[in-house]
């Protein structure tokens, strides 16, 4: 609890503290990445292998801000690819490149809610994969056969074959009247949907603009119902859209959800926390390692915790199951949530204990070992946060050798181990206190 104090302290006074690391990162594109790689005598990853990079003049936004929001706002398809397309190279800006006097994107009045009126668009009128049109019937110049219409409208012999129950006077209350797009149309909109939803994602790598986008209502309502609809919608934008919450995280309370703000879309916290928990169980790799780092920053803050521990039991399964994929990513993440659940509270430590397979898999990550130190580092760090309860002794004690065996062979966690072996053994009250007792500490 401490350390979760800690940090958040740390995340609201901008303090020393590293923040959480934003997703979609290219290795190396950083300065600090590049330094690093230079130190380390590495060649295969100098920042001049990205390729070059579009610079643009900070002063474009100045004077085309109003324009751009107009254009989006217009719904007309060449002012809306143009100020799509150019939010998309401006939204482009790395945390430490040299454009450092570039305007906050998110700040420029109306421009954050243009795209999401984009999105929202869409969302209208989007259909399901799975959807398969009828056949329509054509009951306007039937004895022509261009009609303007388009292909789906097939004359009323053919599709009807002189049925009489079909009310002509209806044509226009249907799904694909007469106001509704085609086709094409509905590609069109998803397009630029997708577009909106990748400039937004851009919006949340930016520090600026990570306050104004966590407490806008409007745009997590928007956000978290594309990652609720993964099963419909399309893929690029479900991701765009978890990777928006992702970076939002730290600074995210769910308690927004029932605030007084103004409401669009009606999304509950139980619908949020449900909605990443699909996320969570999904197959695709990358949504189930981004649903874990988020759910490992969402639980720092102790106002998500009425929210998110009600699903405790499934997050942990989930959470122990990622750690047996072979993917060192879904280790990462899996051990990277778990670390922050274990620090929530005793009962917290007592289900991950209880947890089958649960500490197999931490040992596993830590003796394979897992490729990035910092991994092994946590999960070693978590069994001992399990080993100060002491209702868990029972269950860690059948790993009592395999403890020993890691403090004595490895240095890196031989101090941790140690830890955990004096808690198992030398505690008062422990019934082995007196055999054990040569760990003596």
């Amino acid at each position: 609890m401490l350390k979760r104090e800690q940090n958040k302290v740390a995340g609201a006074t901008g303090g020393g503290a590293t923040p959480a690391p934003k997703r979609g990162r290219p290795f190396g594109s950083t300065a600090a990445a590049a330094a690093a790689a230079a130190v380390a005598g590495d060649s295969a990853a100098p920042s001049t292998l990205l390729g070059p990079s579009l610079q643009v003049h900070s002063s474009f936004i100045d004077q085309n801000n109003k324009r751009i929001v107009l254009a989006l706002q217009s719904g007309l398809k060449s002012e809306l690819t143009w100020a799509l397309n150019t939010l998309t190279l401006l939204s482009f800006k790395e945390k430490d490149e040299m454009r450092r006097d570039a305007t906050p994107l998110a700040k420029i009045p109306g421009l954050l809610d243009a795209l999401l009126q984009v999105v929202d668009d869409w969302r209208d009128i989007a259909l399901p994969k799975d959807h398969t049109k009828a056949s329509r019937v054509r009951t306007l110049e039937t004895s022509t056969a261009v009609t303007g219409f388009g292909n789906d409208y097939e004359a009323a012999n053919e599709s009807h074959n002189g049925a009489s129950n079909y009310l002509p006077s209806k044509w226009w209350f249907e799904e694909d009247g007469l106001f509704n797009v085609d086709e094409e149309g509905r590609a069109e909109k998803q397009q630029c949907a997708v577009a909106a939803s990748n400039i937004i994602r851009n919006f949340s790598f930016m520090p600026d603009n990570e306050v104004i986008m966590a407490q806008h209502r409007h745009c997590l309502e928007t956000v978290f119902q594309c990652v609720e609809d993964q099963n419909t919608e399309d893929e690029e934008l479900v991701t765009n859209a978890l990777e928006t919450i992702a970076n939002l995280a730290p600074l995210l309370d769910l308690r927004i959800f029932s605030s007084s703000k103004p409401s669009f879309i009606k999304i509950t916290e139980e619908r949020a926390v449900k909605a990443i928990m699909g996320m969570l169980g999904s197959t695709v790799k990358a949504w189930h390692c981004t649903a874990a780092e988020l759910l490992g920053r969402l639980i720092i803050n102790p106002d998500n915790e009425p929210f998110l521990l009600p699903f405790a039991p499934q997050i942990y399964k989930r959470l122990v199951d990622l750690m047996s994929l072979p993917a060192v990513d879904a280790q990462a993440a899996a051990v990277g949530a778990l670390y922050n659940l274990a620090e929530v509270n005793m009962d917290c430590r007592l289900k991950l204990a209880s947890e089958r397979w649960a500490l197999d898999r931490l040992l596993k990550v830590i003796r394979t070992p897992h490729p990035v130190p910092e991994v092994c580092r946590k999960a070693a760090l978590i069994l001992e946060s399990l080993s100060t309860e002491p209702q868990n002794k029972a269950l860690l004690l059948a790993y009592e050798h395999t403890f020993a065996e890691i403090a004595f062979s490895d240095a890196r966690h031989s101090d941790t181990f140690a830890r955990i072996l004096y808690e198992l053994s030398a505690r008062p009250g422990s019934k082995v206190a007196t055999a054990r007792g040569i760990w003596g500490m």
